[in-house]
């Protein structure tokens, strides 16, 4: 048990920037909270302690926001940011190292029994309002995109954006790559050299901006400077017949 509490410190101080002591966490972050109570309330549904365990989990949903039904298993390692909103269904399945955001529901698309819910595995990065429906496998170190709505199987190493939500990539590297994919990633979309990321498509248009902005305001300096040398034209033709050798000169006849 306490083992599982370390972790869940570690864990926030390598995913959230914004965590600062052990006590901090431990007393002020709702993620860390729902999970432990969690952990009671499986442990009571595995007795058949229904009700106790649902009573417990309705507890835990009102002092945190974030409602887990006990049923749900829950791997190790696993972080809830900000957590609010956050809905785990019954028949749910995360693995370790995973991520979820808030407003994230891992819901259902039937009323039959069985298993009705998604299955995540390790490394998995959920971002902020996205929902994945129905008895899916997202695979290992998928990435899942703010307010995605995911209802089909997401592949390992995948990055599923929209609604409803299609494959950006599937990474096909080896083992160290893939391991990458576990590290904590904000909001679940981080390839900007991906050109079908809107983030970098985004990036790049403001460059492209900021670019034609700055042109502009040179040729706008060129031209008032091309301006202020310009003079009289009436003037400038006088002083160029002044000095124009080409004229014929006039010379006086001289008297004998």
């Amino acid at each position: 048990m306490f083992d599982h509490v370390k972790e869940d410190i570690a864990i926030v101080f390598e995913r959230d920037p914004a965590a600062r002591t052990h006590w901090e966490i431990l007393t002020t972050y709702p993620g860390v909270h729902a999970l432990l109570m969690h952990r009671a309330s499986h442990w009571l549904w595995t007795q058949r302690l229904y009700w106790l365990a649902r009573f417990n989990s309705h507890i835990a949903r009102w002092l945190t926001g974030i409602e887990i039904h006990p049923g749900a298993t829950i791997g190790r390692r696993v972080f809830i940011d900000h957590g609010m909103g956050v809905v785990v269904g019954e028949t749910a399945v995360i693995g370790d190292d995973c991520t979820l955001y808030h407003g994230v529901t891992l819901g259902g698309t039937s009323w039959n029994k069985g298993k009705r819910h998604p299955t995540l595995e390790n490394g998995v990065v959920i971002g902020a309002g996205a929902k994945v429906l129905g008895p899916i496998t997202v695979g290992t170190g998928a990435k899942i995109g703010s307010n995605a709505v995911v209802v089909k199987d997401v592949p390992a190493n995948a990055t599923a954006v929209g609604i409803p939500a299609r494959i950006l990539e599937e990474e096909k590297n080896n083992n160290k790559n893939a391991s990458k994919n576990t590290s904590f990633t904000a909001y679940a979309v981080i390839d900007d050299n991906d050109k079908f990321n809107h983030e970098a498509m985004s990036k790049a248009l403001q460059t492209l901006l900021d670019h034609s902005a700055a042109q502009d305001a040179k040729l706008a300096e060129l031209t008032l400077q091309l301006q202020s040398l310009s003079n009289d034209e009436a003037g400038d033709t006088k002083v160029a017949t002044a000095f124009d050798v080409k004229k014929p000169s006039k010379r006086k006849s001289s008297s004998t």
